[in-house]
């Protein structure tokens, strides 16, 4: 049994050989985290308004998006629907309206796994938020060391990303909670065990924000915007389609994560393969690879069948 959730297609715009910046991206499921430590910010700006924010990028991978955020009590709220956030009015007010700390956002391109809200990221599970971009295989496999772990019934949906999620779960209960080294732990074992084009994941507490690129399949991004004072006094960006100023967001400080680079700028720092960066509730920003070897069976583009091949 293998399955993929996400997976790069080609005739699209690949990074091969290419830098950074909007338009030059991959036909793939996409990611974005916002940390804003203990202040209550709204993801309106990155979600819908930067030149290459979710809502356009929705238009190459229209299976389906979600968001979810931890509010200012701490409580999580999933918002997701099987659909293109561009087709859904709901997504558009939710980005705009909703306020928390922490803020996890996915926009699926769906090659297994039917058009369900249960195969839909975010996902939630034991008070935390998960989204993944890659693709694994050996479902079996996964789903036989879920039931060593106890957590099989964590599972609702058909895809690999949620028993990823699962198996993180079960080792971060095995850990007692200890969520860095759960996390570690249930992606050694993925990379020893089953066979792996990329796994990005973002994993989110009210508190903390951790996201993890491996191995090097796919490009997983942060921008330090810790200190506002670098924006100036505003913060304008331009694309050739969209002009967006943000001015609240040069004074107050967060951690952002994205699958691409979402505005022109120069921060926006590209995670290393196997590196695990983890942000706290003060905003303490720590970077350490923690997977430096390949997985024991990587795949290649051309591993992935024809269902992802045929654009």
């Amino acid at each position: 049994m293998t399955a993929g959730d996400c997976r790069w297609q080609p005739g699209s715009r690949g990074r091969a050989g290419a830098g950074p910046g909007p338009g030059n991206v991959e036909a793939m499921c996409r990611l974005f985290g916002l940390h804003a430590g203990n202040e209550v910010v709204t993801a309106t700006f990155w979600l819908l308004d930067a030149p290459d924010s979710l809502a356009r990028q929705s238009r190459r991978n229209p299976d389906g998006t979600g968001v979810g955020v931890f509010d200012e009590h701490g409580r999580p709220q999933l918002h997701k629907e099987p659909m293109a956030a561009w087709h859904d009015t709901a997504f558009a007010t939710e980005a705009r309206e909703l306020t928390g700390t922490t803020f996890v956002a996915h926009v699926r391109y769906a090659t297994t796994g039917s058009l369900d809200i249960r195969n839909t990221h975010p996902f939630l599970q034991d008070g935390r938020m998960f989204a993944h971009n890659g693709v694994v295989e050996g479902l079996d496999v996964i789903d036989g060391r879920l039931r060593e772990l106890g957590a099989a019934d964590l599972v609702l949906g058909q895809t690999d990303s949620e028993r990823v999620f699962a198996l993180i779960t079960a080792t971060i209960r095995a850990h007692g909670g200890d969520q860095s080294a759960g996390l570690v732990d249930a992606l050694q074992w993925l990379a020893a065990n089953v066979p792996i084009y990329a796994v990005n994941v973002l994993l989110s507490t009210a508190t903390d924000m951790w996201a993890l690129r491996y191995p090097d399949s796919h490009e997983l991004y942060v921008l330090d915007r810790r200190d506002p004072s670098l924006c100036g006094p505003e913060f304008h960006l331009r694309s050739n389609r969209i002009r967006a100023r943000s001015p609240h967001l040069c004074t107050r400080p967060s951690v952002v994560f994205a699958t691409e680079p979402m505005d022109e700028d120069p921060r926006w720092s590209l995670l290393g393969p196997g590196e695990l960066v983890h942000v706290d509730a003060a905003l303490q920003l720590t970077r350490d690879v923690v997977l430096p070897d390949p997985p024991g069976q990587l795949l290649r583009r051309l591993d992935l069948g024809s269902s992802v091949m045929a654009e």
